[in-house]
Protein backbone atom coordinates (compact mmCIF):
# COMPACT_ATOMS: atom_id res chain seq x y z
CA UNK A 1 0.00 0.00 0.00
CA UNK A 2 1.32 3.18 -0.99
CA UNK A 3 2.47 6.01 2.08
CA UNK A 4 0.77 9.19 1.06
CA UNK A 5 3.70 11.47 0.84
CA UNK A 6 3.77 14.47 3.37
CA UNK A 7 3.13 18.49 1.90
CA UNK A 8 6.36 19.30 0.77
CA UNK A 9 6.34 23.22 1.85
CA UNK A 10 8.85 26.74 1.17
CA UNK A 11 9.29 28.90 4.60
CA UNK A 12 10.00 32.01 3.89
CA UNK A 13 11.72 34.70 5.85
CA UNK A 14 8.38 36.73 6.50
CA UNK A 15 6.41 33.36 7.71
CA UNK A 16 9.59 31.77 9.97
CA UNK A 17 9.01 35.09 11.74
CA UNK A 18 4.90 34.61 12.09
CA UNK A 19 5.36 30.88 12.75
CA UNK A 20 7.82 31.15 15.92
CA UNK A 21 8.35 33.64 19.27
CA UNK A 22 11.26 34.14 20.67
CA UNK A 23 9.67 32.61 24.31
CA UNK A 24 8.61 29.57 22.44
CA UNK A 25 11.73 28.77 20.40
CA UNK A 26 13.29 29.02 23.87
CA UNK A 27 11.17 26.75 25.53
CA UNK A 28 11.72 23.94 22.80
CA UNK A 29 15.23 24.40 22.73
CA UNK A 30 15.37 24.06 26.66
CA UNK A 31 12.94 21.39 26.84
CA UNK A 32 14.23 19.06 23.36
CA UNK A 33 17.87 19.27 24.00
CA UNK A 34 18.48 16.98 26.60
CA UNK A 35 16.68 14.02 25.22
CA UNK A 36 17.89 15.38 21.67
CA UNK A 37 21.56 15.72 22.32
CA UNK A 38 21.56 11.66 22.51
CA UNK A 39 19.44 10.94 18.84
CA UNK A 40 20.90 13.70 17.10
CA UNK A 41 24.10 13.16 14.99
CA UNK A 42 25.89 16.26 13.96
CA UNK A 43 29.35 15.92 12.09
CA UNK A 44 32.16 18.70 12.18
CA UNK A 45 30.93 21.30 10.02
CA UNK A 46 32.06 21.85 6.66
CA UNK A 47 33.78 24.96 5.76
CA UNK A 48 35.50 26.47 2.55
CA UNK A 49 37.37 29.55 1.80
CA UNK A 50 35.45 30.78 -1.51
CA UNK A 51 38.01 33.70 -1.71
CA UNK A 52 39.85 35.79 0.56
CA UNK A 53 37.08 37.31 2.05
CA UNK A 54 34.16 34.63 1.92
CA UNK A 55 33.23 31.05 2.88
CA UNK A 56 30.40 28.17 2.20
CA UNK A 57 29.89 26.17 5.01
CA UNK A 58 27.46 22.90 4.99
CA UNK A 59 26.05 21.84 8.25
CA UNK A 60 24.22 18.37 8.27
CA UNK A 61 22.73 16.31 10.87
CA UNK A 62 20.06 13.78 11.32
CA UNK A 63 18.39 11.99 13.74
CA UNK A 64 18.33 8.22 15.49
CA UNK A 65 14.88 8.40 17.04
CA UNK A 66 11.47 7.62 14.96
CA UNK A 67 10.02 10.77 17.90
CA UNK A 68 12.43 12.89 16.27
CA UNK A 69 11.88 11.96 12.62
CA UNK A 70 14.06 14.53 10.59
CA UNK A 71 17.50 14.98 8.45
CA UNK A 72 18.26 18.69 7.88
CA UNK A 73 20.99 20.44 6.01
CA UNK A 74 21.78 23.87 6.15
CA UNK A 75 24.14 25.42 3.71
CA UNK A 76 25.37 29.11 4.88
CA UNK A 77 27.95 31.29 2.75
CA UNK A 78 29.74 34.20 4.79
CA UNK A 79 30.79 37.18 2.68
CA UNK A 80 32.88 39.13 5.09
CA UNK A 81 32.50 42.58 2.76
CA UNK A 82 28.63 42.93 2.42
CA UNK A 83 28.68 45.35 5.48
CA UNK A 84 29.87 47.54 3.22
CA UNK A 85 27.37 46.73 0.56
CA UNK A 86 24.76 47.02 3.45
CA UNK A 87 23.92 43.38 3.00
CA UNK A 88 24.16 40.68 6.10
CA UNK A 89 27.38 38.95 5.52
CA UNK A 90 25.49 35.56 6.37
CA UNK A 91 23.00 33.81 3.74
CA UNK A 92 21.60 30.57 4.35
CA UNK A 93 19.13 27.99 2.91
CA UNK A 94 17.75 24.85 5.09
CA UNK A 95 16.67 21.78 4.01
CA UNK A 96 14.31 19.60 6.21
CA UNK A 97 13.88 15.57 5.61
CA UNK A 98 11.79 13.05 6.77
CA UNK A 99 14.78 10.57 8.51
CA UNK A 100 12.59 7.28 7.75
CA UNK A 101 11.81 7.73 4.15
CA UNK A 102 14.54 10.45 3.08
CA UNK A 103 11.06 12.40 1.96
CA UNK A 104 11.94 15.94 1.55
CA UNK A 105 9.42 17.79 3.78
CA UNK A 106 10.67 21.44 3.44
CA UNK A 107 12.81 23.93 2.90
CA UNK A 108 13.26 27.42 4.42
CA UNK A 109 15.05 30.45 4.81
CA UNK A 110 18.18 29.58 6.06
CA UNK A 111 19.26 32.87 7.27
CA UNK A 112 16.34 33.78 9.34
CA UNK A 113 16.32 30.16 10.70
CA UNK A 114 20.16 30.74 12.09
CA UNK A 115 19.11 34.45 13.53
CA UNK A 116 16.57 33.24 15.54
CA UNK A 117 17.89 29.80 16.41
CA UNK A 118 21.32 32.14 17.33
CA UNK A 119 19.71 34.34 19.40
CA UNK A 120 17.57 31.62 21.35
CA UNK A 121 20.34 29.54 22.74
CA UNK A 122 22.40 32.91 23.60
CA UNK A 123 19.17 33.73 25.69
CA UNK A 124 18.86 29.90 26.69
CA UNK A 125 22.20 29.99 28.61
CA UNK A 126 21.54 33.59 29.83
CA UNK A 127 18.64 31.58 31.64
CA UNK A 128 21.52 29.67 33.61
CA UNK A 129 24.45 32.17 33.88
CA UNK A 130 22.80 36.02 34.31
CA UNK A 131 22.03 37.39 37.06
CA UNK A 132 17.83 37.21 37.08
CA UNK A 133 17.94 40.79 38.64
CA UNK A 134 20.40 42.56 35.44
CA UNK A 135 19.12 45.70 34.10
CA UNK A 136 21.57 46.59 31.88
CA UNK A 137 22.20 44.94 28.35
CA UNK A 138 24.64 46.03 25.74
CA UNK A 139 24.42 44.97 22.19
CA UNK A 140 27.87 44.89 20.59
CA UNK A 141 27.24 45.11 17.00
CA UNK A 142 24.37 46.35 15.07
CA UNK A 143 24.03 43.69 12.39
CA UNK A 144 21.20 41.68 11.43
CA UNK A 145 21.63 39.39 14.68
CA UNK A 146 21.52 42.68 16.91
CA UNK A 147 17.56 42.94 17.05
CA UNK A 148 17.07 39.30 17.50
CA UNK A 149 19.92 38.85 20.66
CA UNK A 150 18.19 41.92 22.23
CA UNK A 151 15.04 40.35 21.71
CA UNK A 152 15.86 37.14 22.81
CA UNK A 153 17.83 38.31 25.58
CA UNK A 154 14.84 40.67 26.65
CA UNK A 155 12.35 37.55 26.81
CA UNK A 156 14.28 35.92 29.48
CA UNK A 157 15.40 38.98 31.32
CA UNK A 158 12.31 40.93 31.88
CA UNK A 159 14.28 43.21 34.42
CA UNK A 160 16.43 44.96 31.66
CA UNK A 161 14.81 48.36 32.05
CA UNK A 162 17.91 49.91 29.85
CA UNK A 163 19.56 48.53 26.34
CA UNK A 164 23.06 49.98 25.42
CA UNK A 165 23.99 49.92 21.47
CA UNK A 166 27.76 50.01 19.93
CA UNK A 167 28.88 49.96 16.98
CA UNK A 168 31.64 51.00 14.41
CA UNK A 169 29.49 52.52 12.50
CA UNK A 170 27.79 54.69 14.84
CA UNK A 171 25.13 55.53 12.70
CA UNK A 172 23.75 52.22 12.17
CA UNK A 173 23.73 52.04 16.35
CA UNK A 174 21.89 54.89 16.34
CA UNK A 175 19.04 53.82 13.80
CA UNK A 176 18.75 49.97 15.57
CA UNK A 177 18.17 52.23 19.09
CA UNK A 178 15.80 54.42 17.41
CA UNK A 179 14.04 51.80 15.75
CA UNK A 180 13.66 49.23 19.18
CA UNK A 181 12.95 52.68 20.87
CA UNK A 182 9.84 52.27 18.87
CA UNK A 183 9.08 48.60 18.87
CA UNK A 184 9.06 48.95 22.73
CA UNK A 185 7.86 52.31 23.79
CA UNK A 186 5.16 50.75 25.36
CA UNK A 187 7.10 48.53 27.47
CA UNK A 188 9.29 51.63 29.18
CA UNK A 189 12.50 49.95 27.69
CA UNK A 190 15.26 52.76 27.57
CA UNK A 191 17.33 52.50 24.01
CA UNK A 192 20.56 54.28 23.65
CA UNK A 193 23.31 54.54 21.33
CA UNK A 194 26.79 54.90 22.59
CA UNK A 195 30.21 55.95 21.27
CA UNK A 196 31.83 54.79 24.58
CA UNK A 197 32.11 50.91 24.41
CA UNK A 198 34.23 50.91 27.19
CA UNK A 199 32.19 52.93 29.69
CA UNK A 200 29.18 51.05 28.12
CA UNK A 201 30.57 47.66 29.20
CA UNK A 202 31.62 48.64 32.37
CA UNK A 203 27.76 49.79 32.89
CA UNK A 204 26.11 46.74 31.62
CA UNK A 205 25.00 43.86 33.58
CA UNK A 206 24.48 41.59 30.45
CA UNK A 207 27.18 42.18 27.18
CA UNK A 208 26.37 40.84 23.78
CA UNK A 209 28.90 40.62 21.10
CA UNK A 210 27.53 39.69 17.51
CA UNK A 211 30.55 41.26 15.63
CA UNK A 212 33.16 40.02 12.40
CA UNK A 213 35.79 41.80 14.53
CA UNK A 214 39.24 40.08 14.40
CA UNK A 215 40.25 42.56 17.13
CA UNK A 216 39.29 42.55 20.53
CA UNK A 217 36.45 44.84 21.23
CA UNK A 218 35.81 44.00 25.20
CA UNK A 219 38.02 44.40 27.67
CA UNK A 220 37.69 42.15 30.28
CA UNK A 221 39.43 44.76 32.90
CA UNK A 222 36.05 46.98 32.76
CA UNK A 223 33.70 43.98 32.65
CA UNK A 224 32.03 44.83 36.47
CA UNK A 225 31.47 41.90 39.07
CA UNK A 226 28.22 39.83 38.39
CA UNK A 227 28.21 40.38 34.57
CA UNK A 228 27.46 37.99 31.58
CA UNK A 229 29.29 38.04 28.43
CA UNK A 230 27.51 36.26 25.18
CA UNK A 231 30.00 36.40 22.78
CA UNK A 232 28.34 35.32 19.42
CA UNK A 233 29.86 36.62 16.21
CA UNK A 234 33.33 34.83 16.23
CA UNK A 235 33.82 31.53 14.34
CA UNK A 236 37.24 30.74 12.99
CA UNK A 237 40.32 31.33 15.25
CA UNK A 238 41.52 34.49 13.74
CA UNK A 239 38.50 36.62 15.44
CA UNK A 240 37.71 37.64 18.41
CA UNK A 241 35.48 39.68 20.31
CA UNK A 242 36.77 40.07 23.85
CA UNK A 243 40.51 40.30 25.18
CA UNK A 244 42.28 37.59 27.02
CA UNK A 245 41.66 39.36 30.52
CA UNK A 246 37.55 38.65 29.64
CA UNK A 247 38.51 35.54 29.27
CA UNK A 248 40.62 34.53 32.48
CA UNK A 249 38.09 36.66 34.86
CA UNK A 250 34.88 34.25 33.36
CA UNK A 251 33.77 31.30 34.62
CA UNK A 252 33.13 29.88 30.44
CA UNK A 253 31.02 28.10 29.42
CA UNK A 254 30.28 26.95 25.42
CA UNK A 255 27.19 25.96 23.54
CA UNK A 256 29.03 22.93 22.28
CA UNK A 257 32.70 21.50 21.85
CA UNK A 258 33.42 22.81 18.58
CA UNK A 259 33.56 26.27 19.90
CA UNK A 260 36.84 25.44 22.07
CA UNK A 261 38.55 24.59 18.32
CA UNK A 262 36.89 27.33 16.30
CA UNK A 263 36.44 30.44 18.35
CA UNK A 264 39.30 33.03 18.34
CA UNK A 265 39.10 33.85 22.07
CA UNK A 266 38.93 30.11 23.07
CA UNK A 267 41.87 29.07 20.84
CA UNK A 268 44.43 32.25 21.33
CA UNK A 269 43.31 31.69 25.28
CA UNK A 270 44.76 28.16 25.11
CA UNK A 271 47.39 28.78 23.10
CA UNK A 272 48.58 31.78 25.65
CA UNK A 273 47.92 29.45 28.62
CA UNK A 274 45.53 32.44 29.62
CA UNK A 275 42.81 29.35 30.45
CA UNK A 276 42.73 25.15 29.87
CA UNK A 277 40.26 23.35 27.93
CA UNK A 278 39.91 21.49 31.40
CA UNK A 279 39.10 24.90 32.47
CA UNK A 280 36.13 25.83 30.66
CA UNK A 281 33.11 25.31 32.59
CA UNK A 282 31.04 23.01 30.89
CA UNK A 283 28.16 23.44 27.77
CA UNK A 284 24.73 24.35 27.10
CA UNK A 285 23.98 21.11 26.97
CA UNK A 286 25.14 20.06 30.70
CA UNK A 287 23.48 23.54 32.14
CA UNK A 288 19.95 22.71 30.46
CA UNK A 289 20.90 18.98 32.34
CA UNK A 290 21.56 20.39 35.63
CA UNK A 291 25.16 18.89 35.14
CA UNK A 292 26.59 21.87 35.91
CA UNK A 293 26.24 24.63 37.89
CA UNK A 294 24.94 27.90 35.91
CA UNK A 295 25.67 31.12 37.85
CA UNK A 296 26.83 30.60 41.57
CA UNK A 297 27.22 34.19 43.36
CA UNK A 298 25.81 37.47 42.72
CA UNK A 299 29.60 39.15 41.63
CA UNK A 300 30.21 36.13 39.52
CA UNK A 301 30.97 37.25 35.93
CA UNK A 302 30.08 34.52 33.62
CA UNK A 303 30.82 34.20 29.54
CA UNK A 304 29.26 31.88 27.25
CA UNK A 305 30.68 31.48 23.48
CA UNK A 306 28.62 29.65 20.82
CA UNK A 307 29.67 28.89 17.26
CA UNK A 308 26.44 27.18 16.36
CA UNK A 309 25.28 23.48 15.73
CA UNK A 310 23.26 21.76 13.22
CA UNK A 311 21.58 20.20 16.50
CA UNK A 312 20.49 23.57 17.11
CA UNK A 313 18.85 24.13 13.71
CA UNK A 314 17.15 20.74 13.56
CA UNK A 315 15.23 21.45 16.63
CA UNK A 316 13.90 24.94 15.24
CA UNK A 317 13.25 23.62 11.85
CA UNK A 318 10.89 21.25 13.78
CA UNK A 319 9.30 23.53 16.00
CA UNK A 320 8.38 25.75 12.93
CA UNK A 321 7.54 22.93 10.45
CA UNK A 322 5.09 21.10 13.26
CA UNK A 323 3.57 24.57 13.97
CA UNK A 324 2.60 25.24 10.65
CA UNK A 325 1.16 22.11 9.55
CA UNK A 326 -0.78 21.99 12.71
CA UNK A 327 -1.75 25.58 11.50
CA UNK A 328 -2.96 24.42 7.79
CA UNK A 329 -4.69 21.46 9.11
CA UNK A 330 -6.72 23.52 11.31
CA UNK A 331 -5.15 21.38 14.91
Amino acid sequence: MATTAPPFVFIDAPTLRSTLSYKNLIGHLQTTLPAASTTLQSPTRHAHPTSATASLLLMPCWSLSPSLPYIGVKLVTHHHNNNSLRLPSIHATFTLFHSLTGQPLAAMDGGELTLLRTSCISALASVYLSSPSSQVLLMVGAGSLAPHLIKAHLTTRPSITRVLIWNRSIDRAKTLSEKMGVEFEADGISFEHTERLEEAVGAADIVSCATNSEAPLVAGARLKGGAHLDLVGSFKPSMRECDDEAIRRGRVFVDNEAAMEEAGELVGAFERGVISRREVAGGLVELVKGEKTGRRDVNEITVFKSVGSATWDVLAAQLVYETLIKAQNGQ
